[in-house]
């Protein structure tokens, strides 16, 4: 089972187990190694180059300012400016390369993260359509989706700069201080004592602000869902006479607003105050004692090495700061790496359910001794000893309340799940010996609730065979009784159903699912309770369809109106669990039990 979503806010904590998960990134980048180092050598490139941006920038600004002794010649005046010229020249040149160096490493950065990222998506994805259905017991669906975006964006955005930048900034703080130290030792020590120290407060009292800020922000929405709710439900409000409950509710809220609000302002005013005078003041203090040193008869430091000095100290400190979000970016990847690789190393169902491709599956099945409980719940059993036989090309119908365990046989039968005990066969072969994919692909379908994919009508009844010619399509249509419907949209096949078929009816689902079936060809059919969310007159054309359907098949019914189950083979009635009546519906009929009371409670004449 996967680890619950964190929050953005959430701080990620790295452990041994987590990192060594998310190592299994460099798997999907092995490929891309060759062109990934080439990326890696020209950012190092342009690093070392923008390390020797602050050198030379000092010595321009030092040249055009160093004060020149009066008696000074002429011609070592023109040698000065040839000297600003050349490292103005030498800056050029300078950025030149680091624009270079920085372009082909954003590209190639780009299009390794992309390529990996490509193949991380259809691997998690490869590994989620095949997944047990135990699986998503467990796991919510929109918490798998955000695996495939959020945490996708999240590896995106560290693969492509943050780890660059990261690494970026870490050169520049050492190589920072290497070259500080030569300039002067002590102004370097001076320097790691105070701006480095307030760089770091700054960037932890900035968060504490953002907290404070994101606090009220949350406050806010709050009171906004109390306005949403309030007139969403006037009426209620106003028949209840709630208006100042509401109001008390709602001014609460506000009051807590604006109480947060005013506790930011405070700290905001402190972090202003912080920045102002101890950051500064600490950069203020650095350029004091480096003008001194600079001074006198024998200074200890030139004019050109404290410019190249201070810029050192300006990038050094922007360098610090950054550190800290730039790590936690990583650690979030690092999380969000971790989450996706647990995806991608949880067995599927191929893996679990690998069995045998028996050459032909004809519609015997066996249930023996049949008794099965929801893993998620192993305590409470939902089947109970079923034991039944269906032979090639009978109807089967099961009868019960809902909650019996009519769908759960059917999930059975689908090979869902695999923790059952007791028996359940396939022309005598045991359903964990069959292999999950060749038996499926001998059955199908039809549910209560139909689930239409957002495209066309065509595409829809395709994923029934989406090998199907247009006339296997038309064929099926018209079998299904559908074909009718679709000639009288505009666009015929290609009309779109919308999200989840919401732009057809019920009806109209119902036959689209059918033809799905029916193209299909299944030796093995489940109707469950397919035509019970239907109107009379949309039942009857979809039950004339099902009937069609039916022919030459093993099919199951799961019968809510018992009035479709009148001509089925065997009729199984099912409570709690345990089937307590069997036969055709004239045995049952005579019997005088619990189906005939059910017939007679439904008002239906089936003698």
């Amino acid at each position: 089972m996967l680890r619950p979503k964190k929050d953005k806010t959430t701080r990620v904590k790295l452990t041994k187990d987590s990192i060594r998960k998310a190592r299994g990134i460099f798997a999907f980048l092995k490929p891309y190694r060759g062109i990934f180092m080439i990326g890696w050598i020209f950012l190092i490139l342009s690093t070392s180059v923008g390390l020797v941006f602050p050198f030379m920038m000092g010595q321009l600004l030092g040249s055009g300012s160093a004060s020149q002794p009066a008696s000074m010649e002429e011609s070592v005046q023109l040698i000065n400016l040839q000297n600003i010229n050349d490292v103005a020249l030498s800056l050029f040149i300078l950025f030149i390369a680091q624009a270079v160096f920085s372009y082909f490493r954003v590209v190639i950065f780009t299009n390794v993260t992309e390529n990996t990222l490509r193949d991380i998506r259809k691997a998690a994805f490869s590994r989620l359509i095949y997944m047990p259905m135990d699986f998503f017991n467990k796991n919510k669906v929109g918490e798998l989706s955000s695996r495939i975006s959020s945490d996708i964006t999240q590896i995106q955005e560290t693969l492509k700069t943050t780890i660059a930048e990261f690494f970026r900034q870490i050169v520049i703080v050492i190589g920072g201080i290497a070259f500080i130290f030569v300039f002067s030792w002590k102004l370097a020590l001076i320097m790691l004592g105070t701006v480095p120290v307030m760089a770091v407060l700054a960037v932890f009292f900035g968060r504490f602000i953002r907290r404070l800020s994101k606090e009220a922000q949350d406050q806010a929405a709050t009171s906004n869902s109390i306005i949403e709710e309030s007139l969403m439900g006037i009426a209620n409000v106003k028949s209840f006479t709630n208006e100042v409950f509401l109001l008390n509710k709602y001014g609460k809220a506000i009051e807590e607003i604006r109480n947060l609000n005013v506790k930011s302002g405070v700290w905001r005013g402190l972090f202003v105050s912080f920045i102002i005078f101890c950051l500064f003041g600490a950069i203020v203090f650095i350029i004091w004692k480096g003008l001194l040193m600079t001074q006198g008869p024998n200074p200890e430091l030139s004019m050109q090495d404290f410019f190249s000095f201070i810029m050192y100290t300006i990038m050094m400190g922007a360098s610090i700061g950054s550190l800290p979000d730039l790590y936690a970016s990583i650690q979030k990847s690092i999380g969000a790496t971790e989450n996706l690789m647990d995806i991608i190393h949880t067995p599927s169902e191929q893996q679990l359910l690998k069995g045998k491709e028996f050459p032909e599956i004809s519609g015997k099945i066996d249930f023996k001794s049949v008794r099965f409980a929801y893993p998620q719940r192993p305590d409470m059993q939902v089947l109970e000893d079923i034991s039944f036989t269906a032979h090639p090309n009978e109807t089967i119908a099961f009868v019960g309340s809902s909650g019996s365990g009519k769908s759960t046989i059917s999930s059975l039968l689908l090979h869902l799940y695999s923790n059952h005990e007791g028996n359940i066969e396939f022309d005598g072969h045991e359903i964990r010996e069959i292999d999950v994919h060749h038996l499926r692909q001998h059955m199908a379908i039809v549910p209560q609730e139909v689930l239409l994919f957002a495209g066309t009508i065509k595409e829809n009844i395709l994923f029934g065979k989406p090998t199907a010619t247009d006339d296997e399509i038309m064929a099926a249509a018209k079998q299904a009784n559908a074909w009718e419907f679709i000639q009288s949209f505009p666009d015929g096949l290609e009309t779109q159903v919308g999200d989840r078929g919401i732009q057809l009816s019920g009806g109209q689902k119902q036959r689209i699912a059918i033809a799905r079936a029916l193209i299909k060809n299944p030796r093995i059919l489940i109707l469950d309770e397919a035509t019970s969310a239907l109107d009379s007159e949309s039942e009857k054309v979809v039950q004339d369809a099902l009937d069609k359907l039916m022919v030459g098949r093993t099919s199951f019914v799961l019968a809510h109106r018992l009035a479709t189950i009148r001509h089925a083979s065997q009729i199984h009635v099912i409570q709690q669990g345990k089937i307590v009546e069997s036969g055709n519906h004239d045995e049952l009929m005579r019997q005088g039990g619990i189906y005939k009371n059910l017939v007679e409670l439904q008002g239906l004449d089936m003698e």
